[in-house]
């Protein structure tokens, strides 16, 4: 094969097979700001090899995320340091200077005056900027789906809560209390934790936390606002983006909605139920996530126009967290269908509860 294709996990790996005998003369790496860090395994071992690379290609929408102290990493897998030097000390001395700090440690550095000015002419003959509208058509909102895949001991637990309450639920009538019921149960095993007959909330996979912070990163700092359906949904979430640096809060106040508006927060986290309505969003961000699925598709639809409205100046990109042959796959659909009303998810169950009758004979 002429071109290879590898994720960016995999690209230590890569190195330390070929080593000195590193066989590909054009790299080009995708979502390039996941190389912003200079300590980070990823950038050490592309710089290993870079030597070896007669052409090398980044690309990516965030060059600087969290400042122009992320370029330096990047431009240097370019240029191996030929116009913002070989150590980042070297450039952050140049054009920065300490801003927050205390008597013993430096945490966050700004940019010396006329630094921008000056970093941009020393990139400019081998980085250029590309707009999307320029070249392209595209809608105002752009709907994704993030397939999670379960691994083998939660896809395990949840076939055997499906099979078993199926065909529990196939011993009465089906009707719409009993088919919510089940669904509910399917789609938090689908998240990753159910509740007990306490209410307590047991955790049985971190499959679709992972997932979700693998998106996170991959938005590179730009801000969001994640759905969620389930109350442990909120308590794991909140879990995992701890220790991540990110600014994370619910929405509950107007404060929030002000604070969100003014791109103070990165993580907003709400309730479809409880922020469908009446909220303008819209200056905030231009990234949903759907952690979990609600089947009622006037909420989904209100969830979306908060930043999907008059105002939004960027197109919104819509990713769904959806389980693989799990139950909120089936709740997708039926949004999709502009048709999530009782009766598709009652067909949905019907038809799985006669899957597993078949896979029970069998």
């Amino acid at each position: 094969a002429d071109v290879y294709v590898i994720n960016r996990e995999n690209v230590s790996w890569l190195v330390d097979y070929y080593r000195n005998s590193w066989p590909f003369g054009m790299v080009v790496v995708d979502e390039f700001s996941s190389f912003k860090s200079h300590q980070a395994k990823r950038f050490k071992s592309l710089s290993w090899v870079r030597p070896h690379i007669s052409r090398f290609v980044g690309l990516t929408g965030t060059p600087a995320p969290n400042g122009l102290l992320d370029l330096w990493a990047q431009v240097y897998l370019l240029d191996q340091g030929e116009r913002l030097g070989k150590k980042i000390t070297h450039y952050r001395e140049r054009y920065f200077e300490p801003d927050q700090r205390n008597r013993d440690h430096v945490f966050s550095y700004a940019p010396k005056p006329g630094a921008e000015e000056v970093i941009q002419q020393l990139i400019g003959d081998i980085c250029i900027s590309m707009s999307a509208e320029d070249y392209l058509e595209l809608p105002d909102c752009i709907p994704v789906t993030v397939s999670v895949k379960l691994n083998q001991k939660a896809q395990a637990a949840y076939d055997k809560l499906e099979k078993e309450m199926l065909l529990e639920v196939d011993e009465s009538i089906i009707d719409a209390g009993s088919a919510a019921v089940l669904t509910n149960k399917l789609l938090q095993l689908c998240n990753g934790a159910i509740y007990d007959g306490n209410h307590q909330a047991i955790e049985i996979h971190k499959c679709k936390i992972e997932a979700f912070m693998e998106l996170v990163e991959g938005l590179n700092g730009q801000p969001a606002i994640v759905y969620y359906n389930f109350q442990h949904d909120l308590a794991r979430i909140k879990k995992a983006l701890v220790g991540t640096g990110l600014k994370v809060r619910e929405l509950k106040t107007p404060g929030d909605e002000d604070d969100w508006n003014n791109r103070q927060i990165d993580i907003l986290l709400a309730h479809p139920a409880s922020s469908a309505y009446g909220l303008n969003l819209q200056a905030g961000g231009n990234h949903i996530i759907w952690f979990s699925l609600p089947w009622s598709l006037e909420l989904y639809l209100q969830a979306n126009k908060r930043l999907d409205r008059q105002g939004q100046e960027e197109i919104v990109i819509v990713h769904h967290l959806t389980v693989e042959g799990g139950r909120d796959e089936d709740v997708m659909n039926a949004l999709e269908d502009k048709n999530a009303t009782q009766a598709s998810l009652l067909e949905s169950l019907k038809a799985r509860i006669e899957k597993a009758k078949g896979e029970k004979s069998a």
